[in-house]
């Protein structure tokens, strides 16, 4: 086992990694598909026009190979994806697989693509555990809905399962996995859902209005993993105030209770009101908080050792960008510059490139979300929700107190 080795190195690093390229761009559906990865194109440059990154900070993500990708994935269901892109495969036998569907249409060279997304997330793992960086973000992951046999709501392969699993057999690392993207992260969870070395939290929309439907609180784990998956569904039209106090009580107090070796965060963001998708009413209040929470826990717990990946996040223009360099922001210690305008050049360059009128300021301006009637019914709702999500944590601590 390495991560003794690597524990010790992994202190004197205080650095951060930035893993993109543009050749990830082609995970790309269709011209019409909500997934749109050029929202990774608008954060580089939005960090690189407000002088937040330098090139140095910037790694290539590498493609991962097949042995990794069937850290997870089945060995058929990764020869299908290979097939349907080349044109090789029968709709019918694509659609088993979860290829050619509406959410997940097939498209030129989608393992080549979906196998740089994956390849991008453990170049950000390996960076973290070998201790050349403290920190390591990659946007272009966090493709949390694919299973082992079967692509799902926008993922082809999952990078963050693959991760994970690659982080237990090649660091021997018990893997805090937190997940704020308003849509469940089923396909991770699932992965895990009988392991004592992997705890997964998410933090999500209801699935009664929502994709995919799972990651209720009664949700809790199986045989050895029972008790290490925590699901906190908060009711549509959460707003800030009440997201944020599920998110930092809920990781606090998962985070004691498991005291993991490095966090890995899925970082959708689909939770903010503009999201075409969802029904969450969070601004970039939220946004703000969420890295902050896992930054402070990750020296806390783990050295410092923090992994962060993207997700979902479809109003790419005046949301994602933001939300995301809020992250790297964080991660480097330069959060006193959302008190200045976002960059001019920035906003000239790319307010010719789409309808919608881009925000002129990092942070939104406080009378952004209408008033919610039942704000006070929904407050106290998902109030109970954690309390149910966390109870068996909290008997235990009391436990052993």
């Amino acid at each position: 086992m390495l991560f003794g080795h690597y524990y010790q190195v992994k202190m004197m690093s205080h650095s951060s990694a930035f893993i993109y390229s543009n050749s990830q761009l082609a995970y790309r559906f269709s011209k019409t598909h909500p997934f749109n990865h050029l929202r990774l194109h608008l954060t580089h440059d939005l960090l690189f026009k407000s002088n937040s990154i330098k090139e140095s900070d910037i790694i290539l993500p590498r493609v991962a190979t097949d042995e990794e990708l069937h850290l997870i994935h089945d060995h058929a269901f990764v020869e299908a994806v290979k097939k349907a892109g080349q044109s090789q495969l029968e709709p019918e036998i694509a659609a088993n697989y979860g290829l050619g569907t509406e959410d997940t249409p097939i498209f030129e060279n989608m393992h080549n693509a979906a196998a740089l997304i994956v390849g991008g997330t453990l170049t950000a793992v390996d960076t973290v555990m070998t201790g050349k960086h403290a920190h390591a973000l990659h946007l272009g992951g966090g493709l949390h809905h694919g299973f082992r046999g079967r692509a799902s709501g926008f993922c082809i392969y999952n990078d963050s399962a693959i991760a994970i699993e690659y982080l237990k057999q090649k660091y021997g690392a018990r893997v805090l996995y937190v997940d704020t993207d308003a849509h469940h992260g089923d396909g991770v969870q699932f992965s895990f859902y009988d392991d004592p070395d992997v705890c997964t939290l998410s933090i999500h929309e209801t699935g009664r209005y929502l994709f995919p439907g799972t990651g209720n609180v009664n949700e809790k784990g199986s045989g050895k993993g029972f008790g290490f998956s925590i699901n906190v569904p908060v009711d549509a039209f959460t707003e800030d105030d009440s997201f944020i106090e599920v998110y930092e009580t809920a990781i606090r107090e998962v985070a004691a209770f498991f005291k993991p070796d490095v966090i890995l965060t899925q970082n959708g963001a689909d939770a903010h009101h503009y999201d075409p998708l969802t029904h969450l009413c969070s601004t970039m209040k939220t946004y703000e908080m969420v890295p902050k929470v896992a930054h402070e826990l990750a020296h806390k717990y783990c050295d410092g050792r923090w992994i962060a990946v993207g997700g979902g996040g479809y109003d790419i223009w005046r949301v994602v960008p933001r939300a995301w360099s809020l992250i790297w922001l964080e991660m480097t210690n330069q959060l006193n510059k959302i008190s200045q305008p976002l960059p001019k050049s920035w906003l000239e360059h790319w307010q010719s490139q789409t309808e919608v009128s881009l925000p002129s300021n990092w942070l939104d301006s406080p009378g952004l979300v209408p008033e919610i009637p039942r704000r006070h019914e929904i407050t106290e709702k998902n109030t109970k929700t954690l309390e149910k999500a966390l109870f068996h944590i909290r008997n235990e601590m009391d436990r052993i107190k």
